[in-house]
């Protein structure tokens, strides 16, 4: 099943700096194969559910081996039935109705 997800990982215990972990969890969805858009507050990625899901456990294990305690998760899930839609689609659809 293809998925939509939004995901916000913050480790805690390590201070305010957490871009060194956000960059480990980058490179895991690199790794996987993908598709991914970091934005200010969290990561937008696309695919396969078990894929996805995988690496977000990656992202978990990998931040927890780089030396944050804990960490605390946000995920938003999104699928479909009805047709494929990419995460391009979805902002093209508003910029398109913002356009009109």
């Amino acid at each position: 099943m293809k998925v939509i997800v939004d995901l916000c990982v913050v480790p805690m215990g390590v201070g305010v700096s957490v871009g060194k972990y956000v960059a480990e969890c980058q490179k895991v969805l690199e790794q996987a194969g993908l598709k991914h858009q970091l934005h200010a507050y969290g990561t937008n990625i696309e695919g396969e559910w078990d894929e996805v899901f995988a690496a977000i456990k990656l992202c978990h294990e990998r931040v927890h081996a780089i030396g944050a305690p804990r960490i605390t998760t946000s995920i938003k899930v999104g699928t479909r039935t009805d047709r494929d839609q990419s995460m391009q689609d979805k902002i093209d659809s508003v910029v398109e109705k913002k356009e009109a």
